[in-house]
């Protein structure tokens, strides 16, 4: 409507424009002539006086039917105006729309308010609006799937988080727990399978391959016979586990007692089963499932350096903590994805922001709703219950049924008034340890001078003694390009490489991003990431290559991802707390993500969404769900 007002506009006024050039003209034309007439007659020179008059009145007659027919045609805009502006206030009265809304008379409603779309609140309200549920989601950024989210840059797209993914194909009850999410929406996501990365480790650089047994190989000839005997024996021990571990779908789970009916007695037969085939020994080991994954291979007496080093750098990949902070059943479950026969790496082909599409397309295929630049200021609590949430332009939006934070727990206590929740339910979210923060490289150049063959992933480990959670210490590089060149323009690559989680925030507290300062640190703290780049690519690769360079700090982390001092999120260790669960001390206000149940990575918040989903809803719809994808 709006196009066409304007339009209107520039239409009236141009006639207008035309019709008093054309009055101008037709006056003065007279004028002209007249003065002809009166120099060609200098006879009549006595009667010059009475034709001057003459003209003047017919120039101020001309000016006046100027003024009148332009006055007409204003008074004539200003209706059209009003009918159209009263059309489109009909045309919203008859659709339904909402009108309220856009006049700021009254809120928004939706059954069910999320806030923030990363993958977990993703999860979480598409999986309801697959449950016929009214949803909203809130993104303040203008690209959804907060730290999974990408972006473009001169033709090279960036993924801005995770790039390592596992089972994103697979489907059935011991699938990836985002693979049965994107089941249960019907949608599909084409990717590119691989089987290995290159690693960079004091001890020399070799290729790993996922799989029971090239990795043998790599460990005889990097750590020696006594380390291949370990890794035998570990495997021995934790893939029979894997059953345990995997025997509930994660999207069976929900938070309340009707999980003894979608999960407990609909696959008790199967778990009875699995602990059958365990026998005794194994059915005892699956009680440490919930225990530090350190206890596993401590009672296995394993000793070789090599061998608990690696699974350190595979905790601290996988949760933000080593060995000994990790639930074993988040490290077996890896296991049997990575080192099981025929398993595969996957990465999808439109890069970590497919992920992140499908969601959206599942979402909204089912009704529901995503709102970018819609930063959410505070969640609104009556009467000791959220009812809604209040944006930083004053809309209000209701939830009828709940709202859900998507948030870490620091930042979504920020959303809350004072006096909301219990002092001790404060203290306890200020009081957990936090892991640190990020430190970005993002590249892209010409591939000329590259290897053909280069892996997709890179891990260069500078010194195990100083430990796998050290700053400065570790870094991954992804260059997804090689196996989708479409992320890049022609004949180039795009990188992404990260220090994940170790950079300190308090480094970096307080500076002024535009200071000389600030970039000086920046090209300081970023000399080790690009060390690592030049150690993976080769001779080849030239810094003044770049046609693209980014640098990320904690900074832009918590600036962009809004995460409380540029966070990876909890450092809560197995076996000297636990993850939250999704309730809160306020009615109607739950929480998903990494600050949840089960914790950390794509696969943890994907469930913890799931799980907040499955809860909204009565169990017979659940349960009918369950029965639809076949699990």
């Amino acid at each position: 409507m709006r196009e066409i007002s304007i339009s209107t506009l520039t239409l009236s006024w141009s006639h207008l424009l035309l019709f008093a050039s054309i009055s101008l003209h037709f006056v003065l034309g007279i004028s002209g002539d007249s003065n002809s007439s009166s120099t060609g007659a200098k006879a009549e020179s006595h009667t010059s006086s009475s034709k001057t008059g003459t003209k003047v009145i017919l120039v101020l007659l001309g000016f006046g039917a100027v003024a009148g027919v332009s006055f007409f045609l204003y008074k004539l805009w200003q209706k059209k105006k009003r009918d159209e502006q009263y059309a489109r206030l009909l045309k919203l009265f008859e659709e339904d729309d909402e009108l309220e809304v856009e006049l700021g008379l009254r809120e928004s409603e939706a059954d069910v308010v999320v806030i923030g779309s990363g993958i977990g609140g993703l999860c979480c309200g598409a999986l309801l609006a697959r449950y016929d549920q009214d949803v909203v989601v809130l993104e303040s950024h203008d690209h959804p799937g907060g730290a999974a989210h990408s972006f473009e840059i001169k033709g090279y797209k960036f993924d801005s988080g995770p790039s390592l993914f596992s089972g994103l194909q697979s489907r059935g009850p011991q699938a990836n727990p985002l693979a049965q999410v994107l089941d249960a929406l019907g949608e599909s996501l084409p990717c590119k399978k691989y089987d290995s990365w290159m690693v960079y480790l004091p001890e020399g650089d070799f290729l790993s391959r996922i799989g029971p047994t090239d990795f043998f190989k790599d460990l005889e000839k990097y750590a020696g016979p006594s380390a291949v005997q370990e890794w035998e024996k570990l495997l021995g021990a934790i893939l029979p586990l894997s059953t345990a571990a995997m025997a509930l779908p994660p999207l069976s789970i929900r938070g309340d007692l009707g999980v003894l009916s979608t999960a407990a007695a609909r696959y008790a037969p199967s778990l009875i089963k699995s602990f059958i085939k365990m026998g005794p020994k194994g059915a005892l080991g699956a009680t440490k499932l919930l225990r530090p994954f350190s206890e596993i291979f401590d009672s296995l007496e394993l000793k070789d350096p090599f061998i608990r080093n690696w699974i350190d750098l595979l905790a601290f990949l996988l949760a933000g903590v080593k060995s000994d902070g990790i639930l074993s059943a988040e490290m077996i479950y890896m296991f049997a994805e990575w080192y099981k026969p025929g398993c595969t790496l996957e990465y999808p082909i439109d890069g970590s922001g497919a992920v992140v599409e499908a969601l959206v397309r599942g979402l909204e295929k089912f009704g529901g709703r995503l709102s970018l630049k819609s930063h959410v200021e505070n969640i609104v609590i009556e009467d000791g219950k959220a009812v809604g949430v209040k944006l930083k332009n004053g809309q209000f939006i209701r939830a009828r049924k709940a709202v859900v934070s998507n948030a870490s727990m620091w930042d979504t206590l920020k959303l809350l008034p004072p006096g909301a929740l219990p002092d001790s339910y404060v203290k306890g979210v200020n009081t957990t340890p936090q892991c640190e923060s990020f430190m970005h490289l993002h590249l892209g150049f010409d591939a000329e001078g590259i290897a053909d063959d280069l892996e997709i992933h890179h891990i260069v480990v500078n010194d195990w003694d100083r430990g796998v959670d050290a700053d400065q210490n570790v870094v991954l590089i992804s260059v997804p390009s090689v196996l989708s060149p479409n992320l890049a323009p022609p004949g180039k690559h795009v990188l992404h490489a990260y220090c994940p989680g170790t950079e300190p925030f308090s480094l970096w507290e307080g500076l002024d991003r535009r200071s000389a300062e600030y970039k000086n640190l920046k090209s300081q703290r970023s000399e080790v990431m690009w060390r690592a780049v030049e150690r993976a690519l080769g001779p080849g690769f030239k810094r003044e290559k770049c046609e693209v360079s980014l640098v990320g700090t904690p900074l832009t982390h918590q600036r962009f991802l809004r995460r409380n001092r540029g966070t990876y999120g909890p450092a809560i260790e197995a076996g000297k707390g636990t993850f939250p669960g999704h309730s809160t001390p306020i009615p109607q206000l739950l929480c998903c993500g990494d600050s949840t149940f089960p914790g950390i990575g794509v696969p943890a918040v994907a469930a913890s969404g799931a799980i907040v989903a499955n809860s909204l809803v009565p169990v017979s719809k659940h349960s009918q769900l369950l029965d639809a994808i076949g699990l």
